[in-house]
C-alpha cells in the first residue's frame, strides 16, 4: 500500500515534460525547455506561426489553430479557427475548452449551413454548459474545480470576413499596412473584461446596483467582487451559480452574502470585419503578452522581421522585457523553472496568422489544406483533469 501511495505522490510530483507525450515532429512544433513553438505553418487564408512559454507548474494556457472545413458538411464553409484560451485557478477549464469548443462551432454552423455570430455564440454558451454538467459531477470528490475558468479568445476567418469573440482579457490585434506611409498599425479588434477597465467597472456596477461591493480596489488591484479580475469568462461557477458557493469550496472562494444572479457572465463580446487588401496580419495572444508588450510594440517586431518564428520573436521579447523589470538578464531568467517562473511573468501563448488576400477571398468555396495544431504540443488523454493540483486564487486571468 505504502509503495502504491509513493507511486502515486512520484506521479503528481513529475516534471510535465515527463508526464506528458510532447510531439517530437516538427510538423507539431518544437520544444526549448519551458518554450514551446512552431515557427512556420500554412492555414487555408496564408501562413501561421505559434508559440507558449509556460510559467505555472500546470500550463494553465491552451490554444488552437483549425483551418480547412468549419463544418461537418461536405460544402463547408471553409476557413480558419484560432482559439487562445487563458486558464486562471487551474488548467482544467482552458483544456476543455480546447477539446470542446471547435466541434461545438462545426456542429451549429453545420445545421446553419453558414458562419455567423449566432453559431460563434451557441458554441459558446455549448462550452459553457458542458463545463457546468462536468463542473456538478466532479462537485462531489473534487469541490475546488468550481473555482477553476478561463478567458477565451476566439478568431475566425471565412468568406473574407473575421470574427472575433471573446470573453475576459486576452486580445487580437491587427496588423494593417498604411497605403500612403507604408507603416503597418496596430488595430485592436478585441474588447477586453477586466475590472481594471473603468467602462466594465461601471457595467457591472450598473448590472448589481444592489451591491457596493460588486467590484473592490484590493492590493491597488481592481477585482470582482475581491476575487477576479475578469468580468467574464467559461467556468468559475463558484461565481455564477450559488449552490457552488458553498463548503466544501476553499473559504478564500466563498462569498459572506449569498448572490441571486450570476455575479460573472459567459456572453462574448464579437465583432465583425471584412478583410481588406492592406490587413496583413492577426495577432492573438494572452495577457501575458499584453502585459510586456503594446499593440504597436507587438505588430511592429512582427512587420520588422520574417514571417518564420513571428510568435516565438513575440514571446522572446516579452520576456526580455519581464526580465528587464526585474533586474535581470533573459539568459537568467530562463533558467527559472515553472512554478517559480511565474513570480516574473505569466504563462504567455502567441499565435500568428498572416493573410494572404488572394487565399482569403477564396477561402470559403476553397478546401486548402486541412490543419489542426494544438499550441504547446502535448497530447493529453481524453477527459483528463489533474489530479494533483490545488487551485491557486484566481487573482490573474
Amino acid at each position: 500500500m505504502l509503495a502504491g501511495l509513493m507511486n502515486l505522490l512520484k506521479s503528481c510530483w513529475r516534471p510535465a515534460s515527463e508526464r506528458y507525450a510532447h510531439a517530437g515532429s516538427d510538423a507539431n512544433g518544437r520544444q526549448d525547455g519551458l518554450l514551446w513553438y512552431k515557427d512556420s505553418g500554412q492555414h487555408i487564408c496564408g501562413e501561421f506561426s505559434m508559440a507558449v512559454v509556460q510559467a505555472n507548474s500546470l500550463l494553465e494556457d491552451q490554444s488552437q489553430i483549425e483551418s480547412g472545413s468549419l463544418s461537418f458538411l461536405d460544402s463547408g464553409p471553409y476557413g480558419t479557427f484560432v482559439g487562445v484560451y487563458d486558464g486562471h485557478g487551474g488548467p482544467e477549464t482552458s483544456r476543455y475548452i480546447n477539446d470542446h469548443l471547435f466541434h461545438h462551432l462545426k456542429r451549429f454552423t453545420s445545421e446553419q449551413q453558414l458562419m455567423s455570430t449566432d453559431v460563434i455564440r451557441k458554441a459558446f454558451q455549448a462550452t459553457e454548459e458542458g463545463f457546468l454538467s462536468l463542473v456538478t459531477k466532479q462537485w462531489p470528490m473534487k469541490p475546488q474545480i468550481a473555482a477553476v475558468g478561463s478567458c477565451c479568445l476566439v478568431g475566425v476567418i471565412c468568406g473574407g470576413m473575421l470574427y472575433v469573440a471573446n470573453l475576459g482579457d486576452s486580445r487580437a490585434v491587427l496588423g494593417r499596412l498604411v497605403k500612403a506611409t507604408g507603416e503597418v498599425l496596430a488595430v485592436q479588434l478585441s474588447t477586453e473584461h477586466n475590472a481594471s477597465v473603468k467602462s466594465i467597472r461601471q457595467e457591472l456596477q450598473s448590472l448589481h446596483p444592489d451591491d457596493p461591493h460588486i467590484v473592490v480596489l484590493k492590493h491597488n488591484v481592481w477585482r470582482v467582487k475581491g476575487l477576479i479580475q475578469v468580468s467574464r469568462s467559461i467556468g468559475d461557477v463558484y461565481l455564477k451559480k450559488a449552490e457552488f458557493n458553498r463548503e466544501p469550496l476553499y473559504a478564500k472562494f466563498r462569498l459572506r452574502e449569498p448572490f441571486r444572479r450570476p455575479i460573472l457572465s459567459a456572453e462574448p463580446s464579437i465583432s465583425v470585419n471584412q478583410l481588406q487588401s492592406h490587413d496583413q496580419f492577426l495577432i492573438f495572444a494572452s495577457d501575458g503578452l499584453w502585459e510586456h508588450l503594446s499593440n504597436q510594440e507587438a505588430v511592429d517586431i512582427v512587420q520588422r522581421h520574417p514571417h518564420n518564428g513571428s510568435a516565438r520573436r513575440l514571446v522572446k521579447a516579452a520576456l526580455q522585457e519581464a526580465a528587464k523589470k526585474r533586474e535581470m538578464r533573459y539568459s537568467d531568467l530562463k533558467k527559472i523553472d515553472r512554478g517559480v517562473r511565474r513570480h516574473f511573468h505569466d504563462d504567455i501563448t502567441v499565435v500568428v496568422v498572416f493573410l494572404d488576400s488572394n487565399l482569403v477571398s477564396k477561402a470559403s468555396s476553397s478546401k486548402g489544406p486541412t490543419l489542426s495544431v494544438r499550441g504547446g504540443g502535448v497530447l493529453l488523454p481524453a477527459n483528463y483533469l489533474a489530479p494533483c493540483v490545488t487551485p491557486t486564487e484566481p487573482g490573474n486571468s
